[in-house]
Formats: C-alpha cells, sequence, structure tokens
C-alpha cells in the first residue's frame, strides 16, 4: 500500500473547500422559490462536486504514482550522481569553483 505523501495530502484543501461551498449552496437552496436560481444553484453544487471528485482523483493517482520532489528531474541526477559531483559542474560558465586545499596525510 503506497505511503501518502505532502502532494496528496495537500489535496484535502481543496476538496473540503468544494465542498463547503456546495453545502451552503444546497442550504440556500431551501429558502428559494425561483424556478431559474434553483436550476442555477443545483448546477452550481453539481460543478463543485465533480471539482472535488477531480481533485480527489488527481491525489489518489498522485499518490500511486508518486508525485511532487521524488519525481523532479534534478532529484534523480542529485540521488545518481551525489550533490557535489552536480553542483562541481566545470561547464558551467560563470561559477568559479574555489580552489580546494587538501590536508597532508602526515
Amino acid at each position: 500500500m503506497p505511503m501518502a505523501n505532502g502532494g496528496s495530502l495537500m489535496a484535502i484543501v481543496p476538496i473540503s473547500f468544494f465542498l463547503t461551498v456546495s453545502f451552503f449552496v444546497l442550504f440556500a437552496l431551501r429558502k428559494v422559490t425561483d424556478k431559474w436560481l434553483k436550476v442555477i444553484g443545483y448546477t452550481a453544487v453539481s460543478l463543485l462536486l465533480l471539482a472535488s471528485l477531480v481533485v480527489f482523483a488527481e491525489a489518489v493517482v498522485g499518490s500511486v504514482k508518486g508525485f511532487g520532489m521524488a519525481r523532479c528531474p534534478s532529484m534523480g541526477k542529485m540521488r545518481k550522481h551525489g550533490m557535489g559531483q552536480m553542483m562541481g559542474n566545470k561547464n558551467m560558465p560563470g561559477m568559479p569553483m574555489p580552489a580546494r586545499d587538501l590536508p597532508s596525510g602526515k
């Protein structure tokens, strides 16, 4: 079972927002008597619920596949070559590396 990462946990924020707004729209629709306002309200609620389902599905797919910093292309380079080798690339213009004095083995 995949562990939830930070990106999938952050999906709680828009989901809770969409569900809260849809609840209050439904609550307001109980007081409305005009037919067209009810149609617009139910359409808005259905779009908000659909949006929350899309965000939830993206969070599930993202947690299964893994996203965030783990999928960043430069993170793979850092793991493969080590951080020091990646930062000490001699072909990068304008970034002279300081000379390192190694201590003698006396």
